[in-house]
């Protein structure tokens, strides 16, 4: 594997800074869903490649994006949590769930579970974020050893193959934490903290509009807000912290933004910018490429074959949104990822001959083996600009 030398030296310009915490080795229980690789924790850590834990998040009619987007990501070093809704129909979640247990790869790996009791989720109301610490818990309960949660929607794809991401993790402290966030919430503290709204959603099994409340509350005083992309890059330390809470404060912040429009825009951002131990871990972006529309800068636009350049410029390891097998989704896959429809995206640990149209990784060896593009050097050069003295310390927590 060849060493990235300019991201190791800023590396170690920050390692006294960041002191580089061993990714905690919690042993699987005799339930576990996901069994071990058979390489043991003590070779993973001396080899020094991390785990990613997938959430893949996913509504009605989104099965069949939901299952391209495993493929395009998938490795068998990672863990994924597939989540289809409780608006998507039994059947999908069904059809989705047989796909994992028949795709030789998936089961011989048993890295893939699809969460068989959904939850409701409105997008608008808090259920969105009660559902994401549902997956966290899933994730810290059966799954042994991971080191960072990335979250993805059907609509998400990614721009770097696992071997060039998990190659460029694998020289990073695994206590940063990737996370869009600022305090400046502007328009926000009138639309959004100001506000009460109740989501029905927390209590019905259909889905509807939240409903407003006539008062209106004050800003926090005990605690600062912050706001941001809710799309994130989170370690399995700070996720622990959220989910078990051995101090009070994700508790407290979690019962705030019940009543918070678009609290996943908010409270892990609020969390760990109020907390000691985690607010210099933040690294100021959400390792997502995303057009918004302008004005007023609140949705996102559909990216599309003219967006393609700007998207391998920008050395963002996943992109969105897309439309459903949207042609810049094709170009993604030949240019950038290597992988040919109903595939997996190749890698080190895939040893087939894909001649004839076979898919490589039908045939299978070592995952610990890694071997990294010249696409990873875009993700190196972001990383470094993240990690630069201007741009790091200066905007955490801001």
């Amino acid at each position: 594997m060849v060493i990235p030398t300019v991201t190791i030296c800023f590396l170690l310009l920050f390692l006294p800074l960041l002191p580089l915490t061993k990714p905690s080795s919690s042993s699987s229980s005799s339930s576990a869903t996901w069994p071990s690789s058979s390489l043991n924790l003590t070779e993973e850590l001396e080899v020094g490649v991390p785990r990613l834990a997938y959430m893949l998040t996913a509504t009605k009619g989104e099965g069949a994006q939901l299952k391209r987007v495993l493929q395009a990501v998938y490795h068998p070093r990672n863990y994924y949590l597939l989540h289809l809704d409780l608006e998507a129909s039994d059947a999908e979640r069904l059809e989705l769930a047989k796909y994992v247990k028949s795709e030789t790869v998936l089961a011989a790996f048993g890295n893939v579970l699809v969460v068989g009791k959904p939850d409701l989720v409105t997008y608008k109301g808090p259920t969105m974020i009660a559902s994401t610490l549902h997956g966290i818990a899933l994730l810290l309960k059966r799954a042994p050893h991971w080191d960072w949660l990335i979250n993805l929607s059907a609509s998400d794809y990614p721009l770097l193959s696992q071997d060039d991401i998990l190659h460029i993790f694998s020289f990073l402290p695994r206590d940063l934490n990737f996370i869009e966030h600022t305090s400046n919430i502007g328009w926000k503290e009138h639309q959004r903290a100001r506000p009460i709204i109740i989501d029905p959603g927390l209590y019905h099994s259909k889905k509807s509009g939240v409903y407003w409340a006539k008062e209106k509350r004050s800003v926090p005083s005990s605690f600062k807000l912050f706001t941001g992309s809710a799309w994130v890059v989170l370690t399995k330390s700070f996720l622990e912290f959220c989910v078990w809470g051995w101090d009070n404060l994700p508790r407290t912040l979690l019962m705030y933004y019940t009543n918070f429009l678009s609290s996943p825009e908010g409270y892990f951002h609020t969390v760990i910018c109020n907390h000691k131990d985690y607010q210099n871990t933040t690294i100021n972006h959400d390792l997502r490429y995303i057009r918004w529309d302008n004005p007023p800068k609140q949705h996102p636009v559909f990216l599309k074959l003219e967006h393609f350049d700007d998207m391998v410029h920008s050395g963002a390891p996943f992109a969105r949104k897309f439309t459903k097998d949207d042609p810049v989704l094709n170009k993604i896959d030949k240019e950038l990822l290597r992988r040919s429809d109903g595939h997996f995206t190749p890698g080190g640990w895939c040893i087939g001959n894909p001649l004839l149209g076979k898919d490589p990784c039908a045939v299978y060896g070592n995952p610990i083996v890694v071997k990294p593009t010249l696409q990873s050097k875009k993700l190196e050069k972001l990383i470094v600009k993240l990690l630069d003295s201007e741009n790091f310390r200066p905007k955490q927590c801001k």
